[in-house]
């Protein structure tokens, strides 16, 4: 929260009530050289709604299921919410919690420029 003067201004704070859907997309690569996955992507939040959110997703080490866990904690940071489940580590059981339609989806096999792009 940032002060100016006598307003207040809330910056990238969302109520995880307010949340509806969440759309997971990511990008795959195998570094065939050293044996190593990465994937990159974006979070979509409210698709289509006029609250509607996008979050980048940085190019990092992962394989499988891994990028559904750390788009679970980049929205925890970057929106502030989920409070009420902050011992609960999992995205689904947050999302169970809030009644939010997650939606994920990984392309395995891209270029590693895709990802960077």
């Amino acid at each position: 929260m940032y002060n100016f003067g006598n307003e207040k201004l809330k910056i990238n704070k969302m109520r995880a009530n307010d949340i509806k859907t969440i759309d997971v997309n990511c990008k795959e690569w195998f570094d065939k050289v050293n044996g190593n996955s990465y994937f990159a992507g974006t979070i979509v939040i409210n698709y289509g709604r006029k609250d509607e959110k996008e979050i980048k997703i940085p190019f990092q080490y992962g394989y499988g299921d891994h990028y559904r866990d750390i788009a679970y904690k980049i929205i925890k940071k970057e929106l502030n919410c989920f409070k009420k489940v902050d011992n609960l580590t999992s995205y689904w059981r947050a999302y169970d919690q809030y009644k939010i339609k997650a939606r994920h989806n990984k392309k395995d096999n891209c270029l590693k420029r895709e990802l960077k792009d």
